[in-house]
């Protein structure tokens, strides 16, 4: 049961990060996540496919969130800033161009 909260708790946070507000105390994502773990809450000694599924389903969410938000870190990190001049790429692969004889 601790491990099914856990990943709750994980996509509870993951869903923060996504959030424009920073809250998702009234979002239709918390409360339809919470619903499916209501939902397909069983014991550990039961045998139930759909639970199953539904645990599958949710790592996947998880990873999907995670991923979304290490992507958007990434391309803000080394996002392009545009054309870049022959000099600044010259600089750039260490290169020095030759100086214009006038």
């Amino acid at each position: 049961m601790a491990g099914k909260i856990t990943l709750l708790r994980n996509i509870i946070s993951e869903l923060r990060y996504a959030s424009p507000e920073g809250h998702v105390k009234n979002s239709l994502m918390l409360r339809y996540a919470v619903d499916q773990f209501r939902k397909y809450k069983t014991t550990d000694q039961q045998l139930c496919k759909a639970r199953e599924e539904v645990e599958f389903m949710a790592k996947t969410y998880l990873c999907y969130l995670k991923s979304s938000r290490v992507h958007k870190e990434i391309q803000q990190e080394y996002h392009g800033r545009g054309e870049r001049t022959v000099e600044e790429t010259a600089k750039m692969v260490g290169f020095k161009l030759p100086h214009d004889p006038k």
